[in-house]
């Protein structure tokens, strides 16, 4: 399984280490993912998200159900 965010889309990106004397060697930013179950009043059922600490914050903010209608619109949540 890849370490994909469900929400938000988020998956590694790639860069370089950079050490003092400029050498470049590759390296991967990866995404703080945390597997977390959401209640959903309006089906009346959990679900299990593998979700990025920040769609974590907009989900705190705006709702579980404001979040998977966005991400379903924009294609990252196929459930």
């Amino acid at each position: 399984m890849s370490r994909i965010c469900d929400i938000t889309g988020k998956k590694a990106m790639v860069g370089n280490n950079v050490s003092h004397a400029l050498n470049r060697t590759k390296r991967k930013f990866k995404v703080n993912l945390i597997k977390k179950r959401f209640y959903i009043p309006e089906e009346d059922k959990w679900i299990t998200l593998r979700v990025s600490t920040r769609a974590l914050k907009n989900i705190n903010k705006l709702g579980v159900s404001a979040v998977l209608k966005q991400a379903r619109l924009d294609g990252h949540l196929t459930k």
